[in-house]
């Protein structure tokens, strides 16, 4: 069977308080979008548990530390999985705050469940998600949602953006996610982005705010600039996706700007106009 993991971006990010345990307390808005990777399980003729077949966007690194095969791992602590080729066509940048790795996690859980019929429900999904990482588990049910505690807390909220352009730009820039944490002091937002995410889109500049982009713009002035031309090119709200790299903007009306972007991996959404 085959999927496709979507990306995700985060519409605005506050870093509210540092906990014990080392890792901090946020409250974000996660949206799906329609940037995917393609991943597929076949039966496999081995007498290994699974053999690892990854194409597209390299990924360093062991196919063991991969978040798919710890996803695979984790089901198998409590199920009977006969051999499988797992095939990773990865299309999602990483080192971009776009989820893709936990996105491609969360649909491996649930590529298991139902090509075996494991019998797992969300719930019990959404619960394995958070294990393997903090933002996996929005992708169990991979719906708007305003998530709370490390982003492992959602609720769901009724939000529709299908009406306007999505414009994604990443540079080639990594920001390590511990750098970008270390640089941002926690505080309490003066208005949860739960209540400004209710307001008309067009109102979201200068009320929704990503705590990491003043250190991340000042440490990497490209990401900045691309948030910059996103307004200059239009754009009615802009901003980075999680701890960074990428950057997108909304429009009201169609552009073409990936020549604006050289040497940047950029993405636009086909647009549905519901009215």
């Amino acid at each position: 069977m085959i999927c496709f993991p979507n990306a995700k971006i985060n519409l605005g990010l506050n870093i509210v308080s540092k906990r014990p345990d080392g890792y901090h307390n946020l409250e974000t808005v996660f949206y799906p979008i329609g940037l995917k990777d393609a991943l597929e399980i076949v039966p496999s003729g081995s007498s290994e548990p699974y053999r690892f077949f990854q194409t597209g966007i390299e990924i360093q690194g062991n196919a063991e530390d991969n978040l798919v095969i710890k996803a695979l791992k984790l089901i198998s602590e409590e199920k009977q999985i006969p051999p499988i080729d797992i095939h990773l066509l990865k299309k999602i940048p990483f080192g971009a705050g776009l989820g893709g790795g936990s996105s491609d996690a969360a649909f491996m859980l649930k590529l298991l469940n139902e090509t075996f019929s494991l019998g797992y429900s969300d719930t019990e999904l959404e619960e394995k998600a958070a294990r393997i990482g903090a933002d996996c588990a929005f992708f169990i049910k991979n719906k708007p949602a305003f998530a709370t505690g490390i982003g492992d807390e959602l609720a769901e909220i009724e939000l529709d953006l299908s009406n306007y352009l999505f414009v994604l730009v990443k540079p080639n820039v990594f920001v390590p996610t511990k750098d970008a944490y270390a640089m941002v002091a926690p505080q309490q937002p003066e208005t949860s982005l739960k209540e400004i995410v209710k307001k008309p889109v067009s109102e979201w500049k200068g009320l929704m705010k990503n705590d990491f982009e003043p250190s991340v713009f000042k440490k990497y002035p490209e990401i900045c600039n691309i948030k910059k031309q996103l307004y200059d090119s239009g754009a009615v709200y802009a901003s980075m996706s999680g701890s960074g790299s990428s950057v997108f903007g909304l429009f009201e009306k169609e552009v073409e700007l990936k020549e604006g972007f050289p040497d940047c991996f950029v993405w636009m959404n086909p647009v549905t106009r519901t009215s």
